[in-house]
């Protein structure tokens, strides 16, 4: 089995969650944050959406560079609304799962560099990026935005199990 075959089933899954939250981020609370500290609700919805076109940056290129030299700095452009959240969502998921599903393992397991200024942060096989600094990263800021909706009394959807709000 390759790696793409073993991957695939997860992140179906794991994006099919992660639009349910997206889904219960209503327009009225994109404002919304827990904390100074925090980001809005629609921050960190609009980075979660973000991270899944990453993976078609990781599978193409080899590396990013996060502040380009004599260039701007990478830049999230807050959702207008659900509707778009949702709509960008799908559209990302579309693109990263086809490119996972085109990846040779060999080119899943050579090197990718995440740079800033044109000096490297740190490299690793695009794999390992995927699954960590995409797929991990995705399901930990998902798991925060569950927080916004419980704190905002916004049903809180069932992910691996029953939620205190969906028990089927």
């Amino acid at each position: 089995m390759s790696i793409s075959d073993a991957l695939l089933p997860e992140f179906d899954q794991e994006m099919a969650g992660t639009r349910k939250v997206l889904s219960r981020c209503p327009d009225d609370k994109f404002a919304f944050t827990p904390h100074p500290k925090s980001w809005k609700m629609v921050s960190l919805a609009t980075h979660i959406v973000n991270m899944i076109g990453w993976t078609v940056d990781t599978i193409d290129r080899d590396s990013f560079d996060v502040a380009p030299p004599g260039a701007p700095p990478y830049k999230e452009e807050p959702a207008a609304s659900n509707a778009d959240l949702l709509k960008r969502f799908d559209k990302q998921v579309a693109a990263a799962r086809a490119a996972i599903a085109n990846a040779s393992d060999e080119h899943l397991m050579a090197q990718w560099s995440l740079l800033q200024g044109g000096e490297t942060m740190f490299g690793m096989p695009r794999i390992v990026c995927i699954r960590t600094y995409i797929m991990n990263h995705t399901i930990h800021h998902r798991a925060q935005l569950c927080v916004y909706l419980r704190l905002n009394d916004i049903p809180v959807p069932a992910l691996y199990g029953p939620s205190a709000d969906e028990n089927n």
